[in-house]
């Protein structure tokens, strides 16, 4: 914060904030870890960071991220004080609350020790290839996807196929999380569909669930233009109801829990080294989603625990978006200009093709991604689009598909917040645990 700020606000506190600034320009002459700088502008984390006894990332790629660049300077100052504490989600709410019928299935299989230790979700490993299991747990699926079906035509009026395959990308929208690219993708396979209505496709219905903070123009942007698409797709009869679009309406954690139990694919498609941790792919790989995303965040410890083969990894690495950054050499007109699929789809933003009313509406939307594309969404367009083309087949094999849903499931017990807290109170707040 500028200083003047809290001399108005908080002047109590300047005097204590001074104190420690002082105390912490005596452990280094490097200027870049002042709270107060020359400036004077109070770094509050940098006040946090020199007087707390513990630092940790919310993810293992995160950790690795601060130590070596984000907070490096203060990782050499404070080695020992730079931990992992890889976030966690509620199984309570997130399996037994919202998925009833996979938990009951569950129960029946293993027992119900899994509801107070999800590590014993391993044990359904013993029925992975017992194929009456999997047809119930594909029927559960199946289940799942009509009630979200029935609850979306009852609040927004939208009808669905429950056989088509259910892609669904929920999460806070930001630019870096890439919903852009998303759309841009399913603008892709609609202008695929209109060249060849006959191709091979498997019905595929893409789903959006987000909200973006008030003032964040680009982000409402890109909601306007995913309902647009939406409107202009799922009003095509020529493509007959194989691609369909929704942006689910006051998205929320109530809504979420509906959404979640339905999800066949897990969209985490952040540019690499941008996303902290996120939890919404736990949650749909707790219900037997897999995940579609590029090694970034929890997505990496995700992949440790399913195998990379069962999940559908695209995209630049961490270590490659930091490199592009430190050297400035990637430039988006190069994959506009030999890529004729992205071409396409960055010219309807601008041609009125979405917008025959304003052809300038997403003006900003072409501009950002040609001028800079910050989170090299076009970088990373046609490595997405493949995996996109290897979902495709693998959804096609039902038993393998069922197979890999249930190993989502018994692999997901590392992501129970039980865990998380556990972590922080033996290793960080060192707290006796009380037996109840």
């Amino acid at each position: 914060w500028p200083r003047h700020y809290l001399d108005t606000v908080v002047p109590q506190l300047m005097p204590i904030i001074e104190k420690l600034d002082d105390i912490a320009k005596t452990r280094t002459t490097d200027s870049s870890l002042a709270i107060i700088d020359q400036n004077q502008v109070v770094h509050m984390a940098h006040m946090d960071i020199h007087f707390s006894h513990s630092t940790n990332g919310v993810a293992a790629l995160h950790t690795q991220i601060l130590k070596e660049s984000e907070l490096a300077g203060f990782y050499q100052m404070y080695p020992n004080k730079f931990n992992n504490k890889t976030n966690g989600i509620t199984f309570r709410r997130w399996l037994l609350k919202c998925n009833p019928a996979l938990t009951s299935e569950i129960e029946s299989l293993i027992g119900s020790g899994f509801k107070k230790d999800a590590s014993e979700l391993k044990k359904l490993l013993n029925y992975t290839d017992d194929a009456e299991v999997l047809k119930k747990l594909s029927c559960i699926k199946k289940s799942n996807k009509e009630a979200l079906a029935s609850w979306l035509e009852d609040k927004q009026g939208i009808k669905l196929n429950t056989n088509a395959m259910f892609s669904i990308q929920s999460k806070r929208l930001h630019e870096y999380k890439r919903q852009l690219m998303n759309i841009l993708h399913v603008m892709y396979l609609y202008n695929q569909l209109k060249k060849n209505p006959n191709m091979k496709f498997y019905p595929r219905t893409f789903i959006f669930g987000a909200k973006a903070a008030a003032g964040y123009l680009r982000a409402k942007q890109t909601i306007k233009l995913i309902n647009s698409v939406a409107d202009k797709v799922n009003n095509d009869a020529s493509i007959k109801g194989k691609l369909k679009v929704v942006f689910i309406e006051d998205y929320r954690v109530s809504n979420a829990e509906w959404i979640f139990a339905a999800a066949d694919v897990s969209e985490q498609i952040s540019t690499a080294s941008k996303e902290a941790s996120g939890t919404g792919n736990m949650k749909f790989m707790l219900n037997g989603a897999l995940t579609l995303g590029t090694m970034d965040g929890a997505n990496v410890e995700i992949v440790e625990e399913v195998g990379k083969e069962n999940a559908f990894i695209f995209g630049l690495s961490a270590d490659q978006v930091m490199e592009y950054e430190k050297n400035g050499n990637y430039n988006p007109r190069d994959v506009y200009n030999n890529n004729q699929d992205v071409r396409q789809v960055l010219t309807q933003l601008v041609n009125g093709f979405y917008s025959p009313e304003n052809p300038e509406l997403f003006r900003a939307l072409y501009d950002a991604l040609l001028e800079k594309d910050t989170y090299f969404t076009l970088l990373d367009f046609d490595s997405y689009k493949e995996a996109h083309n290897r979902i495709d087949a693998a959804y096609r094999d039902e038993e393998h598909w069922a197979r890999t849903a249930m190993l989502q499931t018994a692999s997901a017990g590392k992501f129970s917040s039980d865990r998380t807290i556990e972590e922080y109170a033996k290793e960080m707040w060192h707290l006796e645990k009380v037996t109840l």
